[in-house]
């Protein structure tokens, strides 16, 4: 992998790339990125957890929720999950859905990586039927909900500094010993007409991630939309939270064996990246194309606005090891106030609809 990027970096036009050409071949190079390779990434012998790896509860949930959106809209009963991973959300919502619901249903799994093709083939085939796809290019006029869970967060991002009342994109370079940072003046125009229609004005010696790709996927997703819902979960900051003296460093971080690291630089290949995203300029982008908010809540009260604690058993177990009580235990993990939920928010846009929040959930 340094060896590729070293290439990568002289080759360039002025012996530097940016970080989004960094994440880009670090992450997704069809090689030697880290979400390509045959490694198993989430869990504990991977870097990081993510929600739906708790337990199925999440993803049966978000089935029943989808399944009453199909009643409330007449939507069809179309599911499409962008960035699947291992596939256990997808197989604990397709459960629920033969186990409760029992009506037809159509899940497509949008997958780039070889490697997680593979594991959801494992992990589904042949109890469930999915569709799976290298891009969302691949599908056209959808109708139905389009699902992702942590995709934002692993895009690659531009990272930008002010020095002395200047904007710097900060670059990465290569030396005989490794990688290394130089700032070069702001000349990006999608960078800066970014931050002006965002209204965002960094403090002195604030740094910040610039999510350029984030923007082109949520074109995509408009795109292929005809009729229906956009449901994002993800961990980010609104513009204002963004100003927090906290956030002055940014949010760009790496993950390897569950070990948070600062420095992306290294580990190239081999760890997890991810960033913070901008909720504001995600809604914001929606709504430029097509993609009108519907709601924006914290995961905790989404959950249990789409009724978890239902999903409660109300009898003591005196087996703490036993299926109802670690059923139990993961749905008060989910719903907890300190709990990983409090993290995340979910983001809720509608195209070719007229709902308002209250018709998103029963009474």
């Amino acid at each position: 992998m340094i060896t590729y990027l070293q290439k990568l970096i002289s080759n360039s036009k002025n012996g530097f790339i940016t970080y989004a050409d960094y994440m880009e071949a670090v992450l997704y190079h069809p090689k030697f990125g880290y979400y390509m390779k045959e490694k198993q990434k989430i869990g504990r012998q991977g870097d990081f957890i993510t929600t739906s790896n708790i337990s199925d509860v999440y993803g049966r949930l978000v089935a029943k929720w989808f399944s009453h959106i199909c009643q409330t809209t007449s939507l069809p009963a179309v599911f499409c999950e962008i960035g699947a991973g291992n596939g256990r959300f997808a197989k604990a919502f397709l459960q629920e859905w033969n186990d409760s619901i029992k009506t037809s249903l159509q899940y497509i799994i949008v997958e780039s990586s070889p490697y997680h093709l593979k594991l959801q083939q494992e992990m589904l085939l042949p109890e469930h039927s999915v569709v799976q796809v290298g891009s969302l290019s691949e599908i056209d006029h959808f109708e139905g909900m389009i699902f992702s869970n942590e995709l934002f967060d692993a895009l690659p991002v531009h990272v930008i500094e002010k020095i002395d009342g200047k904007l710097f994109e900060v670059m990465v370079g290569a030396e005989n010993n490794g990688l290394y940072e130089m700032k070069l003046p702001l000349t990006n125009p999608e960078i800066l007409s970014f931050l002006e229609v965002g209204k965002i004005n960094l403090k002195e010696k604030q740094r910040i991630e610039i999510p350029l790709p984030m923007e082109k996927v949520i074109q995509e997703i408009a795109t292929v939309l005809t009729k229906g819902i956009v449901v994002t979960a993800d961990y980010g900051y609104t513009n204002d939270e963004w100003m927090d003296p906290r956030r002055a460093e940014g949010s760009l971080r790496g993950y390897y064996q569950h070990t948070m690291i600062h420095d992306v630089l290294q580990h190239p290949g081999e760890m997890d990246i991810t960033t913070h995203i901008h909720f504001d300029s995600l809604i914001q982008k929606g709504a430029q194309e097509g993609l009108h908010l519907l709601t924006k809540l914290r995961q905790d009260e989404f959950l249990l606005k789409a009724g978890i604690l239902k999903e409660l058993e109300n009898h003591y177990d005196p087996n703490p090891f036993s299926e109802v009580s670690k059923r139990n235990r993961a749905i008060r993990s989910l719903v907890m106030p300190s709990g990983m939920s409090s993290y995340f928010h979910i983001i809720v846009q509608q195209k070719g609809l007229q709902l308002s929040e209250s018709d998103l959930f029963t009474e």
